[in-house]
């Protein structure tokens, strides 16, 4: 078992990988079985995190989630703890090995009842797990997921905290909100993304055994369905450098009124490594110059040379962005489009039509949309949006042709080719205005630096986020200062 930690590269499965894996280690797997292995290591996860713990709320659900967590109260209960457990299933028509292990828990003296109890000193929830279907709990699931979230214990979930969804980290209006979450077999992507972190609380895995066996078998095995993002890989920059080597970015955006988000974007490339960052606002009256950041260089649009220079294009750039985005969509060279930018694109067929077309004539463009802007471009809503971050990031991908950023709580990043990423990094700290104007700046100069666009946008997005996990806790992060230290 261990902890899941930021910076590692990481597979994720979905329910559908996760039940072929389950079925390949069920029939090959020695004993103990897979539901014993895991109420072991939920015991054990359970005295980890609260050692001092006598008193603990076995929840179980009728399924094999609630025969893992059976298990668990065998383990409790051998250990010389307490464990109260109340199960909504029934011997007679509980899968097998849930069944097994209601005989074996009720024969070693746990105590099962009906009754929600009071007064615990930890809570394990094995309600649901891989099975749960988005829909509001009722009746006593509904009773049991309310008292968990009334109580004052800490509460671990088994494989998933009920009300979660595996796949995509949406929840019903009703779920459990975890301290800890032991996935078991596999790491689950709706751990990660959506409401999923903030449900799941510390991650942790524990793979059964499953992983040394299945090696042998790995080519049969099925493909994960994400991959949580490494921190990327730090190169010195060779002695023997100069500005020209690590390209121009243009910052193509600020109209009147919102020309503070072009800055940023600017800024954020300059601190982000660029060798010379050019700003063409849209602001006519705006005097052209940074006085806070002098080594910034002020363009017309039309002395830019579209042919050599990475182009980030949109970041308040309002409406007048749509008489350059022809232009800019025409350019050889790497495109990031962010705001309104998106916007603009959401409203013109023709510009996705030569958006779509940039791929194919080997032109390199990255999209990088919050939730809003993406149920835009996929003339949806931003819930529908955000009830399958991984699948929204993925049509976006397919109908472009591009990478795309989708930005959010474990942003989730698609390229043609490559298996989807979700981002472990950041926090509510980037919640404030600007910081996605950053972002867009940091990944224009990964590209005017030579990174394909699949590398950019995963490295700028996890150092973005990484800066905000160590802000300090009690100081405001401001976009401005978030461009400084990003990077």
């Amino acid at each position: 078992m261990r902890k899941i930690l930021a910076g590692f590269n990481e597979p994720l499965y979905g329910v559908q990988a996760t039940r072929l894996i389950e079925a390949a280690c069920q029939a090959s797997i020695p004993q103990p079985s897979l539901m014993e292995r895991a109420g072991l290591a939920s015991a054990k996860l359970v005295l980890a995190v609260a050692p001092h713990a006598q008193r603990i709320w076995v929840a179980c659900g009728p399924g094999n989630n609630g025969g893992d967590g059976l298990e668990a109260a065998l383990h409790l209960k051998q250990w010389g703890k307490q464990p109260l457990v109340t199960w909504l299933g029934h011997a007679d028509t509980a899968p097998a090995d849930a069944a097994s292990a209601y005989q074996r828990a009720h024969a070693a003296g746990v105590q099962i009842s009906t009754q929600l109890p009071d007064q615990v000193d930890v809570v394990l929830d094995a309600l649901l797990g891989l099975g749960t279907q988005l829909r509001e709990p009722s009746g006593d699931l509904a009773h049991a997921v309310q008292r968990m979230l009334a109580c004052a214990a800490p509460v671990v979930a088994i494989d998933l905290p009920t009300g979660l969804s595996a796949d995509s980290g949406a929840v019903s209006q009703l779920h459990v909100k975890a301290h800890h979450t032991l996935c078991v077999l596999t790491l689950k992507p709706g751990c990660f993304t959506a409401q999923g972190k903030d449900a799941c609380g510390t991650v942790w895995l524990d793979d059964l055994g499953a992983g040394e066996l299945m090696r042998p078998m790995a080519a049969a095995m099925p493909s994960p369905d994400a991959m949580l993002a490494a921190a990327p890989a730090l190169q010195a920059r060779p002695h023997a450098s100069h500005k020209g080597s690590f390209g121009d970015v243009a910052i193509i955006g600020g109209a009147p009124g919102m020309t503070g988000a072009a800055l940023l974007a600017a800024r954020a490339a300059l601190y982000g490594g660029a060798g010379r960052v050019f700003v063409s606002l849209l602001d006519a009256m705006h005097p052209g110059v940074d006085m806070s950041q002098p080594e910034l260089m002020f363009r017309l649009v039309e002395q830019l040379d579209f042919s050599t220079t990475t182009l980030v294009c949109g970041c308040g750039g309002g409406a007048a962005v749509a008489a350059l985005l022809p232009k800019v969509l025409a350019s050889a060279s790497p495109v990031v489009l962010d705001a309104d930018a998106l916007n603009t694109l959401a409203l013109q067929p023709v510009l996705q039509r030569l958006l779509a077309k940039r791929a194919a004539q080997g032109q390199t463009t990255v999209l990088t949309p919050h939730p809003l802007e993406a149920a835009r471009l996929l003339a949806c809503s931003a819930p529908d949006i955000q009830a399958n971050r991984l699948q929204a990031a993925r049509e976006l991908c397919a109908m472009f042709n591009c990478t795309v950023v989708l930005k959010g709580s474990g942003t989730v990043i698609a390229s043609p080719g490559h298996t989807p990423v979700i981002n472990p990094t950041g926090n509510a700290k980037l919640a404030t205005g600007g910081t996605g104007d950053v972002l867009a700046g940091m990944v224009g100069a990964r590209l005017a630096a030579g990174q394909n666009a699949f590398h950019a946008a995963c490295h700028a997005v996890y150092q973005h986020g990484l800066a905000a996990d160590r802000w300090p806790a009690l100081q405001p992060l401001t976009a401005a200062a978030l461009a400084k230290h990003a990077s």
